[in-house]
């Protein structure tokens, strides 16, 4: 999904431990899929920490699932939805094999130094694959460094980065502009600056959105 278009700038606001992102990952890129005409798409991932408050080193995840939901029968609910989600979106969701609800604030950072490095989107998928269908534990920086080789990444550089404070002020302003704009849930997308999506839609509205925001540009620009 790294497509690169002037007339067409998406901005994800997501966390790397959020199920429903990783579902709106797939639907944004099958309505891109179908709207190859209007050429690339410049995709942009910002930070939502969904919990900010979580010890670096993380936490049990059954015992930060019932403190969330209130009981695993309340998340099972859910987890059944998401499950068919992930199906028709062909992710294998593996909740069995996650042990621990990490920090996500160094995948963060991760994510915004593959930016600079033009593997962020790549990298984005890595953390979302690792986490949900393997179990890893991203909050752990060599688990980190090996999905950053995944997306073609240099494990070494990017190991020297996370170990350093490098983007951590960077990654905090980020996350102050989503909170400016009222984001109180993820994944939020918002389509050249104008139009917001919130929540893991269906693929027809992605699709009517990205055309209602390609008429937009198009009448700015003098097309109407």
């Amino acid at each position: 999904m790294n497509k690169q278009d002037a007339g067409l700038h998406i901005e994800i606001y997501s966390d790397v431990v959020c199920p429903w992102c990783y579902v709106g990952k797939r639907r944004l890129e099958r309505a891109l899929d179908q709207l190859k005409e209007i050429g690339q798409a410049q995709i942009t991932w910002r930070p939502s920490q969904l919990n900010p408050t979580m010890p670096l080193d993380g936490m049990d995840r059954t015992t930060y699932l019932k403190a969330k939901f209130g009981s695993l029968e309340a998340f099972g609910r859910m987890e059944e939805q998401l499950l068919a989600a992930g199906e028709d979106e062909q992710i294998p969701f593996a909740f069995e094999k996650i042990k621990r609800t990490p920090n996500t604030f160094a995948a963060h950072r991760l994510v915004w130094y593959a930016e600079r490095q033009g593997r962020q989107d790549a990298t984005v998928e890595s953390l979302f694959r690792g986490y949900f269908t393997e179990g890893v534990d991203i909050g752990s920086i060599p688990v980190l460094t090996q999905l950053a080789g995944r997306a073609s990444l240099d494990v070494a550089v990017v190991e020297s980065f996370l170990r350093s404070e490098e983007g951590t002020t960077e990654v905090k302003a980020e996350e102050a502009v989503g909170r400016r704009l009222g984001i109180s849930g993820v994944p939020y997308f918002v389509l050249n600056g104008s139009i917001a999506i919130s929540g893991a839609q269906p693929s027809d509205i992605f699709v009517s959105a990205i055309q209602q925001a390609r008429e937009t540009v198009g009448k700015k620009n003098g097309g109407g």
